[in-house]
Formats: structure tokens, C-alpha cells, sequence
């Protein structure tokens, strides 16, 4: 490459910033919430926002899920959703075939404190499962945060993929930006780990999450290569470590079956509620951003 011909600047145009979400949103102060050091008054606070929002949800896919009998059962359901759900629906085609790199900035900025925080409300869990399911929750763990490797770590992938892209890098900065179906998102893996009445809730929603990324990740991967985003691994690493993690996760369901016997049915609804809530978020992302630009 010459070193004596300068290369002109490229302009940039401004990412547009969403509309700011109202200060009093239910779902963001309970992101904040869960994020504070718990007191009695806190833990109350958050007691009663989950008692409006969370318990209904449950209670509907309880209502609606036909009772499963086994864990081979539970694994043929959540095969069936995952094949159902690689086909894929119209915000993802869109994002990974004609979004704009504006367009898909806005969407990684929705998603920001998804990424910065990713993993940290999955530690709770952990006491409450026997040490070989522990164990295989923990395999997991390490690897998302890099094995101890700040650039592996997948929070740090996602910081370089906001420096790229000209956003901050700090979850205080999302706080304003962030929807509503987001939150939920975030939040719900607070009450699985610590709240929910049963741990097999939390064994099936993160189950599904590691299942499902391989294939939904693809979108973004495709869309960071045609944009040419230089930055779009953390995308790509899930691709591949999330192969490994689901196989974890189908061995923390089987050794917590061995120590405590399994209730497959809420398994399958842990899987469910998470298909459900970031469905909901990712295309309510990819319309916001639609609509910004």
C-alpha cells in the first residue's frame, strides 16, 4: 500500500438514536434493580414487578403446554421449535439481506446491554443444581467468559463490535435506548436463577438459548460480512461455541434428573418463555431501527 498518497476520509452518517425510553418503565427499572445490591426494600420492589409481569407469562404457557412425560420427550419438543424456528420470519431476512449498516447499528445498540452484561445473571443457578449438573453449567460459563482471557471473553467481543461502529462501551449509556421487550429479555434470567420456584425453569430456558443461537446468530453474521464489519466475531464465536453448549446443557438436565428427578414439562416451558421473549425482542429491534433511519 503507497504511503505517500493520502486516503480521503470516508463521510460517516450519523447513526440515528432512537426514541428514549420513559424513565418509569416497569422493565427497566427492574434490569436496574436486579443489578443492585439487594436489600429488603429492593428485593420487594422487584418481588412485585415480577408478580405483574413474569408469574402471568408462566401461568399462560402452563396453561398451554401439554404435559410431557420424560426428558426424551422435552428433547423432541425443543427439536421441533428449533426446526421450526431456522426457517426463519422476515425481520431476520431482512437484517441479514438489506439492512442498512446504520440500520444495523441501531439493532447492535438495542441489544448492548445484552452483550456487556452477557452470562453474569446465570452464576445465581448454580447453588441451586448437584455438582455434575453444577459442573456442566460451569463449562459453559468459562468459556463465555473467555476461559480468563479478556480478548475471548464474549462481553469484550461485543465492546470491540460497539467501538467499531462508533457507540460507547459502558451499560450505563443503553439504559435510555434500551425497549421494553429487551428488558424482558434481560431481566427474566434474573428470576430463573433466583426466584423461579423450580431450577428446571432456568435448565430449559438456557437449554433452548444455547441451542438456538448457532442457527439465529446467522443473521448478524451474514449481515456483518456483507457490511463489512470487521468486528462481527462475537457473532461468528457462537456460532461455534454454542455447539458445545447446548450438549452441556442437555447433560445438566440429564445429571439434575439422576440427583432429583426431572418435571420435563417445566423444562419445556423454561424453553418457551426464553423462544418467546427474545423473539419478541429481536423484531421489535430490527422495526425500531427500521423506523430510526
Amino acid at each position: 500500500m503507497s504511503i505517500t498518497t493520502p486516503t480521503p476520509t470516508p463521510t460517516r452518517t450519523p447513526t440515528p438514536t432512537p426514541t428514549p425510553q420513559k424513565t418509569g418503565s416497569a422493565h427497566r427499572r427492574l434490569f436496574v434493580l436486579n443489578r443492585s445490591r439487594v436489600t429488603s426494600e429492593v428485593l420487594a420492589e422487584i418481588e412485585e414487578l415480577e408478580e405483574g409481569w413474569i408469574e402471568p407469562r408462566i401461568a399462560e404457557l402452563t396453561a398451554r403446554s401439554e404435559p410431557l412425560v420424560s426428558r426424551a420427550q422435552w428433547i423432541a419438543h425443543l427439536e421441533a421449535l428449533l426446526a421450526e424456528e431456522r426457517a426463519g420470519g422476515p425481520a431476520g431476512k431482512y437484517l441479514a439481506e438489506e439492512a442498512t449498516r446504520e440500520e444495523f447499528t441501531c439493532v447492535v445498540r438495542e441489544f448492548a446491554l445484552d452483550g456487556l452484561t452477557e452470562a453474569q445473571n446465570f452464576f445465581p443457578a448454580i447453588p441451586r443444581l448437584p455438582i455434575k449438573a453444577q459442573m456442566a453449567v460451569m463449562r459453559v460459563l468459562i468459556d463465555e467468559f473467555g476461559c480468563g482471557n479478556l480478548q475471548q471473553a464474549h462481553s469484550q467481543l461485543y465492546r470491540d463490535l460497539l467501538a467499531e461502529l462508533g457507540l460507547p462501551q459502558e451499560t450505563e449509556s443503553f439504559l435510555d435506548t434500551t425497549g421494553d421487550e429487551t428488558f424482558q429479555f434481560l431481566n427474566v434470567f434474573y428470576w430463573l436463577t433466583q426466584r423461579a420456584p423450580d431450577v428446571e425453569y432456568f435448565l430449559g430456558g438456557l437449554a433452548y438459548l444455547e441451542a438456538s443461537i448457532p442457527d439465529a446468530f446467522q443473521v448478524q453474521a451474514r449481515a456483518c460480512a456483507r457490511l463489512g464489519i470487521a468486528n462481527g466475531r462475537y457473532y461468528t464465536e457462537h456460532l461455534h461455541i454454542d455447539t458445545f453448549h447446548m450438549k452441556e446443557m442437555q447433560q445438566a438436565v440429564k445429571e439434575y434428573e439422576a440427583v432429583h428427578g426431572l418435571d420435563p414439562t417445566k423444562v419445556w416451558i423454561g424453553a418457551q418463555l426464553l423462544s418467546g421473549l427474545i423473539g419478541d425482542a429481536f423484531d421489535a429491534a430490527v422495526q425500531r431501527a427500521r423506523e430510526a433511519v
